[in-house]
């Protein structure tokens, strides 16, 4: 017999519901994305997403529902983004969630971003399973995940600072192109030479897993800065190029020095820098000559969705991780944390 799962994230700037059929078959993902409000200011307002949120959250349910064509009695669990995020923003999912929980009886799933993240591979790529590597990069995270199976994962290191696409926007910004920056870098790189400067890259060190991308910003923002002070022609595609490079090196490295070392032969990426074209072709590259196996992906299932919230919540609800009606948001949680009020503790 089937198991539906009704998943909502709503942990940045995407409300998002979707429903699932036996964890891998998407029936529907609706994602109300609010791009459009929030590029006026540069960035996400936290205050503005949440006011958004809360008028699209019913909505986006009701026609995840409808477009999957089942009812509320259809489904077995209900999925929920509980952190990390704006914490403004995931009480307004978790608040949807636990409602719809108390006045169904319908068991409630406590998902982590990251790890649904993770879990947008398995929607994407049928045949993959645990164990894999999987090189999370977003706006907030930077990472690399040893998955051993569906519910035991490992960090080998991450970000001491700046997450990578945190950079991309912050230089973005700086060069002059709207909120999301990331595409737009990732855009005129393809049109620079990638050597024309050279940024550094940190810690680099054998067997350093960890990540840090502050340098590299101080870096292009001084080459900017000085190359406008003394009035010289920059070459924007050529920084773009140089500084999109500095990442994926490091980002790339890190991923195959961490494959080789545990012998792992299966390489995922995820996060919403997954979409990064430079940093898809550089690890897919990466991968044939060392002869491990590349998954990514799609594009929507790369940036913030409920979909991937359902894949992972099936998989907890299977090992029999449901949280209690106590539920609370958490702006800042560890992959692999046990949420508040689980009640397979």
């Amino acid at each position: 017999m089937s198991v539906y799962t009704l998943a909502l994230e709503s942990s940045c700037d995407e409300t998002s519901a979707a429903v699932l059929k036996d964890g891998r078959t998407v029936l529907s993902n609706v994602i109300s994305s609010q791009v459009p409000i929030h590029r006026k200011f540069g960035g996400v307002v936290p205050e503005i997403a949440s006011r958004h949120h809360i008028e699209q959250v019913i909505p986006v349910i009701d026609q995840a529902l409808s477009d999957a064509g089942v009812t509320l009695q259809d489904i077995d669990h209900i999925g929920v983004t509980y952190g990390p995020g704006l914490v403004g923003a995931l009480l307004v999912g978790v608040a949807a969630a636990k409602g719809l929980s108390f006045a169904t009886g319908i068991p409630l799933v406590p998902v982590h971003h990251m790890e649904g993240h993770i879990f947008a591979n398995f929607l994407a790529n049928p045949e993959l399973e645990p164990p894999f590597l999987s090189l999370v990069v977003s706006g907030g995270h930077t990472m690399i995940v040893h998955v051993k199976d569906y519910e035991e994962f490992e960090i080998l290191g991450q970000t001491r600072d700046d997450a990578a696409g945190e950079a991309f926007d912050k230089i973005a910004r700086v060069m002059g192109f709207p909120y999301p920056g990331g595409p737009h870098i990732d855009k005129l790189a393809a049109m620079g030479n990638p050597e024309a400067i050279d940024f550094p890259r940190a810690l680099n060190e054998e067997g350093n897993y960890e990540f840090s991308f502050s340098g590299l910003k101080s870096a292009v923002l001084n080459y900017l800065n000085s190359k406008s002070q003394k009035g010289e022609i920059i070459n924007e595609a050529d920084v773009a190029a140089s500084f999109q490079k500095a990442i994926v090196d490091v980002l790339v490295e890190k991923t195959r020095n961490a494959a080789r070392a545990l012998g792992e032969t299966k390489i995922t990426i995820a996060g919403g820098v997954s979409a990064n074209k430079g940093l898809q072709q550089a690890l897919q590259h990466m991968c044939e000559i060392e002869g491990f196996t590349y998954y990514q992906p799609s594009s929507i299932l790369s940036t913030d969705n409920a979909a991937m919230i359902g894949c992972r919540a099936y998989y907890m609800a299977q090992a029999g991780k449901f949280s209690d009606l106590h539920l609370n948001a958490k702006p800042s949680v560890p992959i692999g944390a046990v949420a508040w009020g689980d009640t397979s503790k």
